[in-house]
């Protein structure tokens, strides 16, 4: 089917970015960029755009400038920032709350899905499993799981189990839900960054390598205020403070006491694709009879799963660990 006028100047807006949008739009009547925005809406609705047909009516309209590519930009951040900057603040906002009843209809979680991944964890944190599953279960599936990476343990488990429960909920429950979180979500707004887990887990290492350098004393009184808080970081922090990387730098009269007790097989596993210099530290600590019994291991194993290998390593740590605990272990460098 041919593309109305409308359609044709929102495939165009959605490519170009806001200033040039807002350039395109000055001059027209605040009813026909209403109808732009309706538009809008619906294309992210529908999941996007024909990109050949994006291409093509912006290939028209750029012709004479001999511009080449697309550059599709953000929908929410188009209406946000370039309604606002044409029609004023007041009527920018009854466009939108237009266009949100618009997209309701059509799709409660159109809002939803188009939030960013920090709005979205915060907007679902504290919420109920279930309430987060039926979200979840609503996102595209890399944005999900995005979602979960940065959810607790507890709540995590509880809607995955949620969303493998074969009991379906009714539409209007949904919709209820999706309306909850989107109105949320509106209130978060530019509001919310996140740290990244992996930058959070530096963060404690850091701490973790200080509290270890201290007295036993002091330190115990320190990691019980820390629980006082929050047991699972507490627990977070006992465990970085030795780590597998950490065994190059253990002392060997420290390395060898701790895998006296860890089996050959266990440790073939954890030896697995390991950093050479920590190969060759557990191999230079362990007896010759040890040593054979590894390359026997090693010889008749099967290439273990990743998650295999990650288990392994935490059972060497384990009595290095509790040798830590106790004030019994040394390093020779950190």
């Amino acid at each position: 089917m041919a593309l109305t006028s409308i359609q044709k100047a929102a495939t165009l807006l959605v490519s170009v970015d806001s200033a040039t949008a807002a350039e395109l739009l000055k001059g027209l009547a605040v009813e026909d960029v209403e109808k732009l925005g309706l538009e809008l809406a619906h294309i992210d609705a529908s999941g996007g755009h024909n990109r050949k047909e994006q291409t093509r009516i912006v290939q028209e309209f750029v012709e004479s400038l001999q511009q080449g590519g697309v550059q599709a930009t953000n929908i929410r951040s188009f209406l946000n920032e370039t309604l606002l900057s044409v029609v004023g603040e007041e009527k920018a906002e009854q466009i939108q709350a237009k266009i949100r009843k618009v997209t309701e209809r059509k799709d409660p979680f159109a809002e939803i899905r188009g939030a960013n991944l920090d709005e979205l964890v915060v907007a679902l944190d504290g919420e109920h499993p279930q309430t987060v599953a039926v979200v979840l279960g609503e996102l595209p599936a890399k944005k999900s799981q995005e979602v979960l990476s940065y959810l607790g343990d507890e709540i995590r488990t509880k809607a995955i189990c949620r969303m493998t429960n074969e009991e379906s909920l009714g539409g209007a429950v949904k919709e209820r839900i999706a309306s909850m979180v989107s109105a949320k979500l509106r209130s978060l707004q530019g509001e919310v960054v996140l740290e990244k887990p992996g930058r959070r887990e530096e963060t404690l290492r850091k701490l973790a390598i200080m509290l270890g350098g201290l007295e036993k004393e002091l330190r115990d009184q320190l990691l019980e205020e820390i629980k006082k808080q929050d047991e699972q970081t507490c627990t977070t922090v006992r465990n970085l403070m030795v780590t597998w990387e950490d065994i190059p730098s253990i002392a060997d009269r420290s390395l060898q006491e701790a895998l006296r007790s860890v089996d050959a097989k266990k440790l073939a596993v954890a030896l697995f694709g390991a950093e050479e210099q920590v190969a060759e530290k557990i191999r230079s600590n362990i007896s010759e009879r040890a040593a054979a019994a590894l390359d026997e291991e090693s010889s008749l194993m099967q290439e273990p799963l990743p998650k295999e290998v990650l288990g392994a390593r935490e059972e060497v740590v384990k009595p290095l660990r509790e040798a830590n605990e106790q004030d019994k272990l040394r390093f020779v460098s950190r």
